[in-house]
């Protein structure tokens, strides 16, 4: 590893810390070594700080881990202090819950672009995935693939997706496939960091998932020229079951404030801007 890494992983963290001990697990498998990770913790319980202690003395990587008290949805108020800690001018940023494969650093540092924000994918898994998933299949790689439980699981409509768990490493064949990733997902995409400063990072006026840290974000960024790059089919993610969560009356109003203004720099964000 050089003194001063290339990437900066953000990994944003409310509690689960059995999940998250799986998904550092899974970042230590990762073929581009070059990266720091920074965890934007939301308030979890004294047990995700544990995972953290321990990853620290088990990985190959540094780890740095922000914490604030637990006020509520305060995710988008993390994110922002893990963009002021990185260390590095190109940030990657992902979920605690998302399990990301082998080559997902490797594919978001070697297709990064001036002016584009990459735009990756998840595969949805199914509960009888996550219910079966152990330490040791992550630190072994037994997770990274999709097999004939795995089909069986989408052809019941209990896991979604899993088109975007084919990895197709051949530039051409992807450009012919015809299938496109338009839309930021929070827990996969990245970015220069000075794109994301440009219109002060993320809008803490959200006060719930949904919105706030991937639809308001890339339209900002549009603002101001940066446009989206499909990673579909590269940097592969797998998300570990969990129940719907649905965005907040207030946080949908937010969002459609942000529509109709067409200001790219929110005044909550990285810098509290007045007026």
């Amino acid at each position: 590893m050089n003194s001063a890494p290339s990437l900066s992983l953000i990994v944003a963290v409310y509690n689960r810390a059995d999940v998250l001990r799986m998904v550092l697990a899974a970042i230590e498998r990762q073929s581009f070594r070059d990266f720091e990770v920074v965890i934007a913790d939301d308030g979890s319980g004294p047990a995700v700080r544990q995972a953290v202690n321990e990853a620290k003395s088990l990985f190959n990587y540094p780890i740095s881990h922000l914490w604030h008290e637990d006020l509520g949805w305060r995710k988008n108020t993390m994110l922002n202090n893990a963009i002021r800690a990185s260390e590095t001018s190109y940030l990657v940023f992902i979920d605690g819950d998302c399990l990301p494969g082998r080559n997902f650093l490797a594919d978001h540092w070697c297709e990064r672009e001036e002016g584009k924000v990459l735009l990756g994918r998840r595969v949805e898994m199914s509960e009888r995935w996550a219910n079966g998933l152990t330490l040791e299949k992550v630190k072994n790689g037994n997770f990274d693939r999709i097999g004939i439980h795995e089909l069986l699981d989408g052809a019941r409509g209990k896991a979604l997706r899993l088109e975007d768990g084919l990895r197709i490493g051949n530039r051409s064949l992807r450009k012919v496939s015809f299938r496109k990733a338009d839309r930021i997902l929070g827990s996969n995409f990245s970015l220069h960091k000075k794109d994301i400063v440009a219109i002060n990072g993320f809008d803490e006026e959200y006060d719930g998932p949904g919105q706030g840290e991937d639809s308001d974000i890339q339209y900002r960024l549009s603002l101001v020229g940066v446009t989206g790059k499909s990673l579909r089919n590269l940097a592969i993610q797998y998300h570990v079951f969990h129940a719907r969560t649905q965005p907040s009356e207030k946080s949908l109003r937010r969002f459609e404030e942000v529509v109709k203004s067409r200001e790219p720099v929110c005044r909550a964000g990285l810098e509290r801007i007045k007026g």
